[in-house]
């Protein structure tokens, strides 16, 4: 395991999806360490590396709001839009008139985590330099340290972006707020650990120039608690269900 690290990130709004609500949007309690995953990898991602969530602390208490949006019922067609570069009439366009409609999600408000994690090397390189270690350690540090990423990450949806990202050398325990240290010992039932991709980041082609990959994942659970605003997630790793 390489060498790890620690991070405060807040923000204003976060939404983590349950995948069992099918037409309301509702935020599980805490971030999914996957989705945890993808905020990094706003930062810095090469397919040399893989993270890995290690611990999760809860600061801020958990504190629910409701919005309603105004969202596109509709995807835009792959088949229509390849149609139209053929100079066929078919119309790629979405008409936000025609297709909006409005939904009711359940966020999460005023979030502050810390996150401790580390990477792993997967030895799926493009490129000789890719099986680095340190390099992509010291990239990622200085990364952290300046500020910078690539996209802006985000709290489950783009919508929500994250405020402000410090790296930190620990974690001041005494910041989680009471409420949250009073709670004790709390089961947080099964949620989402991650999602994966059939492929395992393997291009289906085998050619990193021009990757194709697949469309098609399955998600991962766990049953994780939270101990006085501490999620020690390697723990409850082992105990992970398909």
């Amino acid at each position: 395991m390489s060498k790890g690290f620690r991070i405060i990130a807040e923000g204003d709004y976060a939404l983590f999806t349950r995948p069992e609500m099918k037409v309301e949007r509702v935020s599980y309690d805490v971030p999914p360490p996957g989705a945890l995953e993808g905020m990094l990898k706003s930062i810095y991602w090469k397919p040399a590396i893989r993270y890995e969530i290690d611990r999760i602390i809860v600061f801020n208490p958990i504190n629910f709001t409701n919005v309603r949006r105004n969202e596109v019922k509709e995807k835009v067609s792959l088949p229509n839009v390849k149609g139209q570069m053929n100079g066929n009439d078919k119309d790629p366009c979405i008409y936000t008139s025609e297709d909006r409609t409005q939904r009711a999600s359940m966020l999460l408000k005023d979030v502050c985590y810390g996150i401790e994690f580390h990477f792993e090397m997967t030895g799926l390189q493009s490129t000789h330099d890719d099986e680095d270690e340190k390099k992509h350690y010291n990239i990622m540090k200085r990364r952290l340290e300046k500020g910078q990423c690539f996209r802006t990450p985000c709290f489950g949806c783009s919508e929500f972006p994250v405020r402000r990202i410090e790296l930190v050398e620990d974690f001041d325990l005494s910041l989680i707020s009471p409420e949250i240290q009073s709670l004790g010992d709390v089961d947080l039932g099964f949620m989402s650990y991650k999602v994966e991709f059939n492929d395992k980041g393997l291009p289906l082609n085998h050619d990193w120039n021009n990757p194709v990959f697949s469309d098609k994942a399955s998600t991962r659970y766990y049953r994780p608690h939270m101990i006085n605003g501490i999620i020690d997630v390697r723990r409850y790793k082992e105990m992970m269900k398909c």
